[in-house]
């Protein structure tokens, strides 16, 4: 019952959240005015800006900064035990998190939908607009890097989920064609669309789409030629076309698509909790440590301080969400009140989702583990058991999937690949779905079309906002050729491709490596906005205290990690000979630090003179 109890004392706090914490920074902070004009109406093109339904924009945005970082980090981070990652999701999520989501939104809703380095140079300086569109830039390379890794390693490793992501997207078309074109109805179609995509994960479990086996090609081999690098390439051409078709065609039906398949499978995960939790299946304190011992933790691990507030990013305070709150969700929010659904209502969902990943990585994989056999469409899940035939169950089973120490898994932090901290929360997802009397390979499924549907939509609006950033640096700087979108996507894709491709010891191997930067940067890039939300508030002599502390605090925690990284004499980047990640490393320090130098010189006069927004609020 503790794991039930866990759940639902932290659902509770989320919405009691919403409705007092939120409602005051609607109201009396950002003071959300319904009758104002928006971006979407007063520039709109049916391109970018396009007004759109609240219950849509929700679904775009959610899905967009959901991705796999709410599940990606908190998986990672229970080695350490479910309770430090439990309470930095929870109160990251609801002081930090929504707070910074909500208050770029604002900020670009009042700016003309331009994005939050645009912003900066107005609301900061000319310099501080150059300095935020080249971290942006940096940023969306490791997002773009990341999270197509992600997808290509669900692709190769769950090839039964790989027709069902793929059938979205012709769906989401016709959809959007329907509802823009020929004014039809949004819910059924969509809800038809859910059904198709479940339907064709029965079908993956029957004939999964393996590339290496189709091919020959090994998954992981030391070759450039691997099952991860072809999913690679094939999901950045995708990107391409997704990113410069207007938001109707794509984006916005896929996304609202992916909003419904989130919630039946979050139903489905809840109902599981429930019912194993009932029945004495899942316990949480009987499967993992509250706070690991140190016996338990990976020998060759980061410190918990600052490293858990670095790798558990999105679930509760994400950078990237800045991006897609003032980069494609203000250009299509219709009303402005509606901006504390969509900017502080989905990054307390997204709150919630973490909470789940940690339940399932904890309780659910103490529920068992299993094992894939067979090859091709033969193959099928069993429960793992030991040399004596009992089966791995409870804190055996969690230190099997965390610990190092025990046979026949791998673990520890240096020979855990992406894909292993994926498996945990598919693999405890699917003991609670099983509950429900689903088969184990169909939850499987479910699971993995979950994981590669959120990255995807990570990925293609990613794809937007760096071209977005391209064109911004472009024009500001006045280099013409790059303020063509297509170039800028093209120029985009291409820098993502390598960095994903060439990081680590072999082809597509890079994601590890690469997470620890991605949660570095991420985080620096948060305490960035924040910082302009700061300047924002002040400028119009508003109270601003409430993020101070969350600016200073993302700004801190994330640079010493970051430096750690780099500088650690037995682990860090410049130790280990690993230049590229140093360098990136090193060049985002310089800028931050640049920009931090940029508000402290003009602090001082910020409070003087109080500035108009774009559309004339005060």
């Amino acid at each position: 019952m503790d794991t039930l109890l866990v759940a639902v004392l932290s659902f509770f706090g989320f919405i009691l959240a919403y409705h007092l914490y939120g409602r005051w920074l609607g109201r009396k902070i950002f003071r959300l005015d319904a009758d104002a004009e928006v971006p979407s109406r007063q520039l709109r093109d049916d391109v970018d800006f396009v007004p759109t339904r609240r219950g849509v924009i929700f679904g775009h945005h959610f899905t967009s900064i959901a991705g796999t970082g709410p599940i990606v980090g908190p998986a990672i981070a229970v080695f350490w035990g479910w309770l430090p990652a439990l309470l930095w999701v929870v109160l990251g999520s609801i002081l930090i998190g929504a707070v910074h989501d909500f208050g770029a939104l604002v900020i670009s809703l009042r700016s003309k939908g331009q994005t939050i380095g645009e912003a900066a140079g107005r609301i900061i300086s000319p310099r501080a607009k150059i300095l935020f569109l080249l971290v942006l830039f940096f940023e969306l390379t490791i997002v773009l890097a990341v999270f197509g890794l992600v997808i290509a390693m669900i692709f190769a490793f769950y090839p039964e989920a790989v027709l069902s992501v793929w059938i979205e997207i012709p769906l989401a078309v016709a959809i959007g064609f329907w509802v823009y074109r020929k004014k039809g109805g949004l819910v059924l179609p969509s809800i038809i669309a859910l059904g198709v995509m479940y339907f064709m994960i029965w079908v993956g479990t029957l004939a999964p789409v393996d590339i290496a086996e189709w091919f020959g090609v090994p998954l992981l081999g030391p070759v450039l030629l691997n099952a991860v690098v072809i999913w690679t390439g094939a999901l950045f051409a995708y990107c391409f076309v997704a990113s410069v078709l207007p938001v109707w065609t794509l984006l916005q039906p896929r996304d609202y698509i992916n909003s419904h398949e989130l919630f039946l499978a979050l139903g489905l995960l809840l109902l599981g909790l429930c019912v194993a939790s009932f029945t004495g299946q899942a316990s949480l304190s009987g499967s993992a440590p509250a706070v690991a011992p140190v016996e338990e933790i990976p020998p060759d691990a980061p410190p918990i301080f600052p490293f858990l507030f670095v790798i558990v990013a999105c679930g509760a305070v994400s950078g990237f969400h800045c991006l897609v709150s003032s980069g494609t969700s203000s250009k299509q929010i219709s009303t402005e009140t509606d901006a504390q659904l969509v900017g502080y209502g989905s990054m307390l969902l997204e709150g919630a989702l973490a909470v789940i990943v940690i339940l399932s990585c904890c309780a659910g994989v103490g529920m068992g583990l299993f094992n894939r056999i067979g090859k091709g469409t033969s193959y099928d899940y069993v429960r793992a058991q030991t040399p004596d035939g009992s089966p791995v169950v409870g804190h055996q089973a969690w230190k099997a999937r965390y610990n190092p120490r025990i046979e026949g898994k791998v673990g520890g932090w240096k020979n855990h690949r992406l894909k292993e901290k994926v498996d945990a929360f598919i693999e405890g997802g699917a003991n609670f779905m099983a509950a429900l009397g689903i088969p184990l390979k169909m939850a499987v499924g479910i699971l993995a079309v979950l994981v590669a549907s959120f990255a995807a939509t990570t990925l293609d609006t990613a794809t937007r906002l760096q071209r977005y950033v391209i064109q911004e640096l472009s024009s500001t700087v006045k280099f013409k050729p790059l303020t063509d979108k297509y170039v800028a996507t093209g120029v985009a894709l291409v820098a993502a491709g390598a960095v994903a491709i060439f990081t680590g010891s072999m082809p597509g191997k890079g994601g590890m490596i690469l997470w620890p930067l991605f949660g570095a940067i991420n985080q620096l890039l948060a305490g960035l906005a924040l910082m302009v939300i700061v300047f924002y508030l002040v400028r119009r002599n508003r109270p601003a205290w409430f993020a101070v502390g969350p600016m200073v605090v993302m700004l801190v925690l994330p640079g010493w990690a970051m430096l750690w990284q780099m500088f650690n004499p037995a682990v860090g980047w410049l130790a280990k000979g690993n230049y590229l990640l140093f360098g990136f490393g090193m060049v985002i320090q310089l800028l931050i630090l640049w920009m931090i130098i940029e508000g402290l010189l003009v602090w001082k006069k910020a409070r003087a003179g109080l500035q108009e927004e774009n559309t004339g609020h005060t």
